[in-house]
């Protein structure tokens, strides 16, 4: 692969990172998936797509920080819940999660650090999230209050659309798998 310099010239990127992260994404779903009750019967059953292809991986937030504070309160079963506007699934064609579904979670580096399996999923209007919900986000104090003003803060800054108090969220509750 390669992109422009400043000057019009090619310069090749650096691949190296990617294919490292690919295979460390692998390695850790090699030990996670036994969690899943995905463990390796190959011999006598012949593997199949899902036992093989590690499942999605991505990063809370929109920062490192933030993605390594929250994934330390899914670490320490603090956070059994995260919410999503469900804007940013339309926007980008991704689908809305699935009960059953599980997730590699990266930290704020892109390292694998865990395994979730989403146990539900409900479309929810920001204004209409309960408190039981944003204490199981497991965020500042747990509060109601403070889950909302959170939210709204962080959906200003990172929404291509005006925010809307009955914008509709996609509440997913996860069950971590790896490690406990």
């Amino acid at each position: 692969m390669t992109r422009e310099a400043d000057e019009g010239e090619p310069v090749a990127e650096d691949v190296t990172a990617v294919d490292e992260r690919g295979a460390e994404i692998l390695a850790f779903w090699e030990l996670a998936r036994p969690s899943a009750g995905m463990a390796r019967v190959g011999v006598v059953t012949g593997t199949t797509v899902a036992e093989t292809v590690p499942p999605p991986a991505w990063s809370f937030g929109d920062n490192p920080a933030l993605a390594d504070d929250l994934l330390e309160a899914v670490l320490t079963g603090e956070k059994t819940a995260t919410s999503s506007a469900l804007w940013e699934y339309e926007d980008s064609g991704e689908q809305v999660p699935r009960v059953g579904e599980l997730s590699i979670l990266l930290d704020g580096q892109g390292h694998p650090r865990a395994l979730i399996r989403t146990t539900s999923v409900e479309i929810v209007p920001f204004d209409e999230v309960d408190a039981e919900f944003a204490r199981a986000e497991g965020e500042d104090d747990r509060s109601l209050e403070a889950w909302r003003a959170g939210h709204e803060t962080y959906f200003r800054r990172v929404l291509e659309r005006e925010f809307s108090p009955d914008m509709p969220l996609v509440c997913e509750r996860f069950e971590l798998r790896y490690p406990r």
